[in-house]
């Protein structure tokens, strides 16, 4: 579930989103690199794993969450189309 934030937008709470997502998958991508370059001790290798584990949790909730608002996203730009199409046919047969 996606938690609103006071005085954001939809498109603001994904482009923080989409932000919060690119960093988390950097960071999967330098852990992944160091467990495949670097000569680890068993409990370094075994500390490197649980934080690219909880890397991988925390990027699925993003990309969960990011799901939820672009749908949100769409349906308000639908209502807003909707709202302008109305807008011009009441425009329309009002001047006629």
């Amino acid at each position: 579930m996606v938690k609103k934030r006071e005085g954001l937008s939809v498109a603001q709470e994904i482009d923080g989103l989409e932000e919060k997502l690119s960093f988390c998958r950097q960071s999967m991508e330098e852990v992944d690199l160091k467990l495949r370059r670097e000569e680890l001790s068993p409990e370094g290798r075994k500390s490197l794993e649980r934080e690219r584990s909880l890397l991988v949790t925390k990027a699925e909730t993003y990309e969960r969450e990011l799901k939820v608002l672009r749908q949100e996203n769409r349906k308000n730009m639908a209502v807003a189309i909707a709202i302008v199409l109305l807008i011009i046919v009441v425009y329309t047969f009002w001047t006629m």
